[in-house]
Formats: C-alpha cells, sequence, structure tokens
C-alpha cells in the first residue's frame, strides 16, 4: 500500500471518529438546551445552529478557492493571520473536509433534530398531541423552513467565498493565530 493511500485511510479514520465525537457533543448540548427552554429560545438555537453550518461551508469552500501569493509578503512581514493562511490553503482539502463535512453535516442533521424538538414543544403548547394532523404539518413547514435557510445560506455563503476567499481565509487566519497564541491550541498543523 502506498504512502498516499496509507495517509488518506489515517485521515478518514480519524475524521469518522472526530465526527463521532462532536455530534454526540452537538445532540447532547442541543437537546438538553431544547428540553428546559419555550418554543422561541428553541427556534433561535435552530438557527444558531443552521447559522453555524452555514459558515462553516463557507470556510471550507474559500479554502480550496483562495491563493497563497497574496499572504506570502504578509508572512515575511510577520503579519498575524498570515502564516495560518498559507497553512489552511496548503491543507485545503483536510480543512474543506473538516469544515463542509464534519461540522456542516453534523449542523444539518443536529438542527433537524433540534427542530423536531421545538415541533413537539409548539404541538404540546397548543393542545395537540404527538401524530395529530396539525403537529404533521408544522413538521412539515419548519423542515421546509429549516432546509430553505440552510441551502439559501451555503448558495450565499458559497458566493461570498469564491469572491472573497483572500479576505475570509486571512480572517480564519487571524482568527487561529489568536487562538493558537492565547490558548496555547494548536489547530493547524506546523507548516514546513
Amino acid at each position: 500500500m502506498n504512502s498516499q493511500l496509507k495517509k488518506s485511510i489515517k485521515f478518514s479514520v480519524t475524521i469518522a471518529v472526530i465526527t463521532f465525537v462532536l455530534a454526540a457533543i452537538f445532540s447532547i448540548v442541543s437537546t438538553s438546551i431544547l428540553s428546559d427552554v419555550v418554543w422561541i429560545i428553541g427556534s433561535i438555537v435552530v438557527l444558531i445552529i443552521v447559522l453555524i453550518g452555514v459558515l462553516f461551508d463557507m470556510l471550507g469552500i474559500a479554502s480550496t478557492a483562495a491563493a497563497e501569493p497574496p499572504f506570502h509578503a504578509m508572512a515575511a512581514e510577520k503579519v498575524q493571520g498570515a502564516r495560518e493562511a498559507v497553512i489552511i490553503i496548503r491543507n485545503a482539502d483536510k480543512f474543506a473536509s473538516f469544515c463542509n463535512d464534519v461540522i456542516g453535516d453534523i449542523s444539518g442533521i443536529v438542527s433537524g433534530t433540534a427542530s423536531a424538538i421545538v415541533v413537539l414543544q409548539i404541538s404540546n403548547l397548543l393542545g395537540h398531541s404527538e401524530g395529530t394532523s396539525f403537529q404533521i404539518t408544522l413538521s412539515v413547514v419548519v423542515t421546509s423552513i429549516i432546509a430553505a435557510l440552510t441551502v439559501g445560506g451555503k448558495a450565499l455563503g458559497k458566493y461570498a467565498a469564491i469572491n472573497s476567499s483572500t479576505k475570509v481565509i486571512f480572517f480564519v487566519g487571524k482568527v487561529v493565530a489568536f487562538i493558537e497564541k492565547n490558548f496555547k491550541v494548536r489547530l493547524l498543523p506546523k507548516s514546513k
């Protein structure tokens, strides 16, 4: 087996484990938050989850669309975030996989589960039990709204990511540099 295939398998297994852990954490946190709040707060939580998915989808696309040259001069001048931007671009396949597939897909799944909880809360509040035509209709409406917001938001995010990839990745580079410097947490692989 060649080394590229081994690296790909190792990355795939690692990302699958990370996805499992993050999905469990997102599900537990969102379910526990939603079970103790009124439906309006639950709706806001669902919208936040959708926005997280849209944002990370945009970041993944921007990493594949951005070019390295604008960051080389900045990195040479030690501009905070430029070196991290170069690392992100050089690892765009892994960065995009994490942003789009891990965070983006988890957000989609968790927003669906969270919206189901909100639908049940609204149905119970209005005196409709589970399985009634009201509850089913409300579920279809809420699910359709969430799907429309997700797909529309991702389409808008893709436009921004492709047309402003340098700005987006530079901003991400600054955020990563800040986190790595102040919290002593390595988010990106070391540059070669």
